[in-house]
């Protein structure tokens, strides 16, 4: 795995694929969650003093923990008052959640992320990394692969999810244009891998796999998602405290597209059972999936994801086998 030059902070540059303990205090909101969960274990593996902002414990013991509701802004001031970087990762990130529940979604990402960044203004927070997604490319107009210098078209960014992202970037670049709060926004593909949610695609065919059932793969399967696997996506987090990414914008892509069609098939011959695929409708505001580029990341922050789909994959299938049967 790459990894960065330097660690911005005022942490010294290292040789080789070691990294020095990041300095100072990093608090991670949303860090009992999925991605969460996974970049307070890199940062701790790495040595960082790491506290945990979130409404629910954290699921490692070794971290402090903070019950921190990111739409409460005296409690998010109180609870980032002595850090000297904040990784911003709570919020709505279900596409289909934001879709039933529209208001909500604005509410969560895009207040909750004002409430971030003025906490981080009124402590002097000296790095707030903000979590951004690559669907803010939805309504590109640029030939791909699309990078991070790509115009947003916005009458086409075609779902709520969308535009509630797209707005938390320009909180960022306001909050560093007018009072100087310093920002990285790291754009995700679509993450996965063990511990996420079930409402997603593939936790969905791996348990219609497992049990028999018909998928549906919405309209032809052909739309694609920058699947990138979470622990590669948290060693990129690290990486993100390099000086050079200060007040700069980073895609995080896996190796390659991946269509929805071809996660239905890599489901049913990693798992050799009886798996009918079906078409259906389109979900409304459904992200088709665009080519973008990951050369800025590997250029500036020395980091690539290097776990292959298929690998990634088996990864998850085996936790899911494994914690499933531990349930019963």
């Amino acid at each position: 795995m790459g990894r960065a030059r330097n660690l911005g902070l005022g942490q010294e540059p290292t040789t080789g694929s070691a990294m020095r303990q990041p300095a100072g205090r990093i608090g991670i909101t949303g860090g009992s969650g999925f991605i969460g969960s996974c970049v307070a274990d890199r940062m701790t593996t790495a040595g960082s003093d790491v506290v945990v902002l979130d409404t629910r414990p954290p699921q490692r013991s070794d971290v402090a923990y903070r019950h921190v509701d990111v739409l409460d802004l005296a409690e998010v001031v109180q609870a980032t008052r002595d850090l000297d970087a904040v990784f911003h990762l709570a919020g709505l990130s279900d596409a289909s959640d934001a879709l039933a529940r529209p208001v909500s979604a604005v509410q969560v990402n895009v207040a909750g992320t004002a409430n971030v960044f003025e906490a981080s203004r009124r402590n002097g927070v000296r790095r707030t990394v903000l979590a951004g997604t690559a669907w803010v490319y939805a309504g590109a107009q640029d030939d791909a692969p699309i990078d991070e210098e790509v115009p947003f078209h916005l009458p086409s960014a075609g779902h709520i999810y969308t535009s509630s992202k797209i707005t938390e970037e320009l909180i960022a670049h306001n909050y560093c244009e007018l009072y100087g709060t310093p920002f990285t926004i790291l754009r995700y593909g679509d993450v996965y891998g063990p511990g996420m949610s079930e409402n997603f695609v593939i936790p969905r065919f791996v348990r219609q796999a497992l049990e028999g059932e018909t998928n549906t793969v919405h309209g032809d399967g052909s739309q694609f998602r920058n699947y990138v696997y979470v622990d590669d996506l948290a060693d990129a987090h690290l990486a993100a405290l390099s000086g050079d990414a200060e007040n700069d914008v980073f895609n995080l892509k896996g190796p390659e597209p991946i269509t929805i069609r071809r996660i239905a098939e890599e489901v049913r011959d990693l798992l050799g059972a009886p798996f009918t695929i079906e078409g259906g409708p389109l979900t409304p505001g459904d992200y088709e999936g665009r080519v973008i580029s990951g050369e800025k990341a590997k250029r500036v922050l020395g980091w690539e994801a290097e776990t292959a789909f298929p690998e990634g994959l088996r990864h998850y299938v085996d936790w899911y086998k494994r914690t499933t049967s531990l349930a019963h």
